[in-house]
């Protein structure tokens, strides 16, 4: 791994880890979006265009998830996406050490000192999300010293239960013309999301910046069909329901505090300071 370059290294830097576009804003995007309001470096790697899933419209769907991609990492304030072309569902059986070299890549290119990606629940057992913890887990455990420190993420039990039942709510309060919603994200049972997670060790309340994460959820169309509870969603109800993030410390990794620990309890979600927290 080389050295970071000039400009990474003048402030903290954390890196995303994920399968698909849309898995970013869902599981961490408010830390994301107040990581980049403190002046951390936000960045993504998203390791396959998530080309199998969804409708296409006009344009190939790998084109249209790209793009929304891009649209969302701006509503979140990431600094660098890396999108790969790794194929959609195939992430269990492709090449562990290739996958692996991509993120050490990744890793040394935004000299991350911190790593976020799935816990191993996947946030509801997708394979290709167990794929990612698992050669991001050996990734960091292989990486050179100075290692990051990893984060697991995973979304809150019920969390999404009650995204649904809001939605629901407010679809039969407005006499919607269309059905209430039955989906999140495209998937029917929202009680698979964080259903027998591990424990987290810190929870984060990221406040306001659960604004920013429902924008950012709201680029990824493709995945929002007509039964899908987050377009009912609005910023007034966002803090309330998606603003909880949970997160566990992995085994592998450095083993220091960084700045996360710092920021649970903050009350100051709505403002940035005036220099970023340090490195440490």
């Amino acid at each position: 791994m080389t050295g970071p370059p000039a400009t990474a290294a003048a402030r903290p830097s954390v890196l995303a880890v994920f399968a698909h576009p849309d898995d970013e804003s869902l599981a961490c995007g408010g830390l994301l979006a107040w990581c980049h309001a403190l002046g951390i470096r936000t960045s993504l790697l998203c390791l396959t265009h998530g080309e199998h899933g969804g409708q296409p419209g006009t344009q190939s769907l790998a084109t249209t998830r790209a793009n929304e991609l891009r649209a969302a990492a701006a509503a979140l304030g990431i600094d660098d996406v890396a999108l790969l072309s790794h194929e959609d569902g195939m992430l269990p059986w492709i090449d562990a050490a290739l996958l692996e070299r991509d993120i050490l890549d990744a890793v040394a290119r935004t000299a991350a000192d911190v790593v976020i990606t799935f816990d191993e629940d996947g946030l509801y057992w997708h394979p290709d999300h167990v794929a990612v913890h698992e050669r991001t887990t050996a990734a960091v455990l292989s990486a050179p010293e100075p290692r990051p420190t990893l984060y697991y993420v995973t979304i809150p039990n019920g969390a999404m239960r009650a995204v649904l039942d809001e939605s629901r709510t407010r679809a039969l309060t407005q006499h919607a013309p269309s059905p209430p919603p039955t989906h999140i994200l495209g998937i029917a049972n929202p009680d698979a999301f964080g259903a027998h997670a591990p424990a987290p060790t810190l929870v984060l309340d990221t406040g306001d910046f659960a604004r920013q994460k429902l924008m950012a959820l709201h680029c990824h169309r493709s995945q929002l069909g007509t039964r899908d509870a987050l377009p009912l969603m609005t910023s007034d109800t966002a803090p309330a329901l998606l603003a909880i993030e949970q997160y566990r410390r992995a085994a592998v990794g450095a083993a220091t505090d960084t700045f996360l620990e710092r920021l649970a309890g903050r009350a100051d979600r709505h403002r940035a300071p005036e220099s970023p927290p340090s490195r440490d």
